[in-house]
């Protein structure tokens, strides 16, 4: 099984040979490397460090770990314990902290565990900060503490009512018009950290909450990716309950879908799309979104009088546009909600609460806002190659023969045309090309997707 060392932190399978799985040995040895990294960046051997984790099996295991490598470093430690991704990065600037660790492979199977680091903003770090780290991993010669020296320890309890407090105490987010409205909520945590985050934000709002895999035991009782071929249960029991909503969060809860009063998926792309329509219709702005996304985001941008702005794909690449451009809302088409209002990253108790908000005070379920949106079907598709071809040359010759379209260059070649748009991206482990379309369709967007195929394998 594979072990994923990148810019952004860590990511393997628990068990088997040390450097080929994420086994203790690694564990320890890329802890180190972040460390020292932070001690070299920040000057200061007492810094600290928060950390928390999801309920996978191994969390506790790799927790143990990397908390006992810091504080072997003369690190600080403040334990979150179960915890969500966007309740660490919260933590790390309430805490005063200078740096964090969520230990959570998102989406992943059981089996999977990771690292993702984080700077003192809370931030996931930088490409080049990132380079350094691996750079340290790759040559282990760490120094650590004396006895006397030894870093602390600190457990906290008190983080995930932290967030929700924060999430509670923004301005657009309306507490009093959702509980006036006494939704009914079916929520589905797949057996992690949301169990223990979403119901309780949804219940201070006022909501009665349906519980269903609630218990943060680790064990996924389907593919935790948020997907509609793994939510036929919740979608059922929507429908059972006679419920205004389901939600669906994954392991780390950065990601948000939801399912209308009629059992059936709001579609991910469009979480983000309903939260930017809520806040834009009260103050024009900037919204942005990846080369991914749907096109949906940039209508009802402008149908606000505000703009929108792509960036490559990638969260850190989605939070640097939506710095510089000022962004009043951003994301990923994947029900990654990001508001920098309380922080730059993916926040689903966030996306919850303005969802609701929405539809409290728009007066709209939520499938009434889904069909007010343009109709919009992506696809997905690969086309893979022979390791001696030239992808790069393959991909600056699709933009040649589409220089009368609009093409962006930022991120692979995307290709904008009236009523659709192809997005091409090179693979950086194998000679594959990634396809990703969207039409008023699904037929066209397959149809699409298989027509840009044709013409790749025209050139070689």
């Amino acid at each position: 099984m594979p072990l994923i060392k990148s810019i952004s932190g860590f990511r393997g399978t628990i068990g088997g040979r040390a450097g080929e799985n994420l086994t203790p040995l690694d564990i320890v040895k890329f802890s180190a490397a972040y460390g020292s990294w932070l001690q070299q960046r920040s000057g200061n051997s007492s810094s600290t460090v928060v950390i928390g984790r999801d309920a996978r099996i191994s969390g506790a295991m790799v927790s143990d770990l990397v908390r006992a490598t810091l504080q072997g470093l003369g690190i600080n430690v403040i334990d979150l314990g179960l915890s969500t991704t966007p309740t660490v990065e919260v933590m790390v600037p309430e805490l005063g902290a200078q740096g964090g660790i969520i230990l959570t492979a998102s989406h992943n199977p059981k089996e999977w565990n990771a690292l993702k680091l984080l700077n003192e903003k809370g931030e996931f770090i930088s490409a080049s900060d990132g380079a350094k780290v691996l750079e340290l991993a790759e040559d282990p010669d760490f120094s650590f503490a004396l006895v006397d020296d030894l870093g602390s320890y600190t457990k906290r309890d008190d983080a995930i009512g932290i967030h929700i407090d924060k999430v509670l105490s923004l301005d657009r987010v309306d507490a009093e018009a959702v509980r006036e409205k006494k939704f009914k909520v079916v929520v589905d945590s797949v057996n992690s950290t949301g169990g223990i985050s979403i119901p309780p934000l949804l219940e201070r709002m006022g909501c009665e909450v349906v519980s269903l895999y609630g218990e943060p035991t680790g064990h996924f009782p389907h593919n935790p990716e948020p997907l509609k071929e793994h939510l036929t249960e919740i979608c059922a029991l929507v429908k059972k309950e006679n419920a205004d909503l389901g939600i669906v969060v994954d392991p780390d809860v950065d990601r948000l879908a939801l399912v209308d009063e009629h059992g059936e998926m709001f579609g991910e792309e469009y979480t983000l799309v309903a939260v930017a329509d809520y806040l834009l219709s009260h103050t024009p702005g900037v919204a942005v979104s990846n080369l991914s996304s749907s096109r949906a985001l940039s209508d009802i941008a402008k149908s606000h009088g505000s703009t929108y702005q792509a960036s490559a794909v990638g969260e850190v690449n989605v939070v640097e546009l939506m710095k510089s451009s000022g962004a009043l809302i951003g994301g990923e088409g994947n029900g990654g909600i990001i508001y920098p209002e309380l922080h730059y990253g993916r926040d689903s108790l966030v996306g919850a609460a303005l969802i609701l908000t929405h539809m409290a005070k728009s007066g709209k379920s939520l499938s009434e806002l889904r069909a007010g949106y343009p109709a919009y079907f992506m696809g997905k598709k690969k086309i893979e190659l022979t390791p001696d071809i030239d992808v790069d040359l393959l991909l600056t010759k699709m933009q040649q023969k589409y220089l009368n379209d609009r093409v962006s260059t930022v991120d692979g070649v995307k290709i904008d045309f009236q009523d659709s748009w192809v997005h091409l991206r090179k693979s950086n482990t194998e000679p594959i090309i990634r396809i990703y379309t969207e039409a008023k369709s699904q037929e066209l967007a397959d149809a699409l997707g298989d027509r840009i195929i044709a013409e790749i394998r025209s050139f070689i």
